[in-house]
């Protein structure tokens, strides 16, 4: 932990959606060649000269092709209506140059703080906001610097909050997304006037020590948790 109190200060996912596109394709190529088809044997001359077998089976290969054509309509517009209310009320935030991404409330304004690589903000609630660090290291991966709780605990209390609060962690975990490691945890930081309840998580990729924070007035937790969540668990640093 020596190594971290003394370092310099402080993207669904990419497959995912290239999962997306890709069934979107394949499903507009299937359904032009499903309606082309239809097509085809409607048109088929009246006056043609066909047996009753032949006749039979045509009708079979139109009912198919209108049975394929409408079930691939009806799974691509549900597919398109899911991916839809996974991004309703978020906004997209990719950095090419770090390599991170992560989304945010719609409403949310941009703001500039320094030392803070990115800083979104209610602008009635202060202390709605989501930040992320970044810094260099030659860490590898997030357990070189410890388990989840003891790096939680020492980024709480030497960067998270300032030391005139009272801070407490919850609780503190390890997940991995496509074979990295991330940390994420939850706190409280008391002031004064105030408890800000807030949510982190951290991660090494591309040669560089992330940290996404993001939190809440505590009064207004109940409200804003599932949102924060959603913030959180967004954040993915990719390859650049």
């Amino acid at each position: 932990m020596a190594t971290l109190q003394n370092s310099p200060p402080l993207h669904r996912t990419l497959v995912l959606n290239s999962f997306t596109k890709l069934h979107k394709q394949s499903t507009f190529h299937c359904c032009r060649r499903s309606n082309s088809f239809l097509v085809r044997a409607e048109q088929t001359p009246a006056s043609s000269t066909c047996s009753p077998s032949q006749d039979r089976s045509r009708r079979r290969q139109v009912l198919a092709a209108g049975t394929i054509a409408s079930w691939v309509f009806l799974t691509n517009q549900h597919s398109v209506s899911f991916a839809a209310e996974n991004k309703k009320g978020f906004l997209p935030v990719t950095d090419k140059t770090d390599g991170y991404e992560f989304v945010y409330p719609f409403g949310w304004q941009e703001v500039t703080v320094e030392g803070q690589d990115k800083v979104f903000k209610d602008v009635i609630e202060p202390l709605e906001t989501v930040s992320v660090n970044v810094f260099p290291t030659v860490k590898r991966d997030i357990k070189e610097f410890g388990s989840p709780q003891q790096v939680a605990e020492t980024l709480i209390k030497k960067v998270l909050a300032p030391p005139t609060q009272k801070t407490k962690l919850i609780e503190a975990v390890e997940h991995e997304i496509d074979g990295k490691t991330y940390y994420t945890f939850e706190f409280v930081a008391k002031a004064p006037n105030y408890t800000r309840h807030a949510l982190s998580t951290i991660s090494i990729g591309n040669g560089k020590f992330f940290t996404l924070t993001t939190g809440a007035n505590e009064r207004r937790w109940g409200k804003m948790k599932d949102k924060l969540h959603t913030v959180v668990d967004s954040f993915k640093i990719f390859k650049v």
